[in-house]
């Protein structure tokens, strides 16, 4: 296997901390997936650092209100219960962290043509209000703060989550630059969703075959007629057949061979693309891990 070491792969060690690992969010992934990326003889000098986040810099896409009430724990148990993580002082510090990191992992892209942030893709926040584990958006911060300082024109969201990207579709709606597809399972969470500029929801059961089809087809014609200055692919793993909150029927070898279709597509049109890892549910932690690594992976052997 020959893997690229140079690949700029962006992580802070905050963004694992110590908690409850009967919990149905894996906040040891993200650690885990550090690890096993290292085992691949991928982490060296090529190894980025976000800096410590705030609420300030996410004022650019969320509602003041929000992020300081949920910064201070000002949030009501209503609010809180829709997001479904317990507050600490180290959650905020890891959720206000990470958004930083995609924007750091999409400089790299544009500079280098590909880089892989080790978390990222909380697709669920929307404006004023966080939802499914997603606590701020960092995909509408990362391009709506490209687009506004000019490092460029337009960009596309590319988002195989299998849950619907629900809160980027909702706070980019009205950005003409930024432009949101989402391909996911239909009947799943979430419930009301709201609406992409390309939504395709697939039925449950979609096997690789299909699935792969449907990406390939969609992301060519995306490219061909947007011809963006970044993708952001969101590489959720929760697409896989075994995982706790799927419902679709897509393969290990199915995601490695999406992965590498997404990013053979953007790079053979030169156009840059920065991964984000997306969901993954898994009592495995180890496991779980691994299948977020294959982005990185596929990644690396470009």
């Amino acid at each position: 296997m020959n893997l690229n070491p140079h690949l700029p792969i962006v992580y802070h060690p905050n963004y694992s901390f110590n908690f409850d690992p009967k919990h149905r969010f894996v906040m040891s992934k993200f650690a885990y997936l550090y690890e096993h990326v290292k085992s691949l003889g991928l982490i060296n000098s090529n190894l980025e650092q976000p800096i410590l986040g705030t609420p300030e810099p996410l004022e650019l896409v969320h509602c003041d209100n929000y992020i300081y009430d949920l910064w201070h724990n000002r949030l009501d148990e209503k609010a809180m219960r829709r997001i479904g993580l317990p507050w600490s002082e180290q959650l905020m510090a890891r959720t206000f962290t990470a958004p930083l990191g995609t924007l750091q992992t999409a400089r790299l892209a544009l500079k280098h043509g590909i880089a892989c942030h080790l978390a990222g893709g909380t697709h669920h926040a929307h404006t004023d209000f966080g939802s499914g584990y997603c606590m701020v958006n960092d995909l509408a911060f990362t391009s709506e703060t490209l687009i506004k300082s000019g490092e460029v024109t337009n960009i596309l969201i590319f988002d195989l989550d299998v849950h619907q990207g629900d809160g980027t579709a909702a706070m980019l709606a009205h950005q003409p630059y930024a432009y949101t597809c989402s391909i996911h399972c239909e009947k799943n969470f979430p419930f009301r969703k709201s609406a992409s500029d390309l939504d395709i929801g697939l039925a449950p059961n979609a096997a690789d075959s299909e699935y792969l089809g449907v990406v390939d087809d969609t992301l060519s014609y995306l490219l061909n007629t947007l011809n963006p200055d970044l993708v952001l692919y969101d590489a959720g793993v929760d697409v896989w057949q075994e995982d706790g909150l799927g419902k679709l029927d897509i393969s290990w070898k199915g995601i490695e061979r999406r992965d590498h279709l997404v990013l053979k597509r953007c790079l053979e049109r030169n156009v840059p693309v920065a991964t984000v890892i997306g969901g993954g549910y898994d009592k495995d932690h180890h496991r779980l891990a691994a299948r977020h690594g294959i982005v990185v992976e596929q990644a690396a052997r470009f």
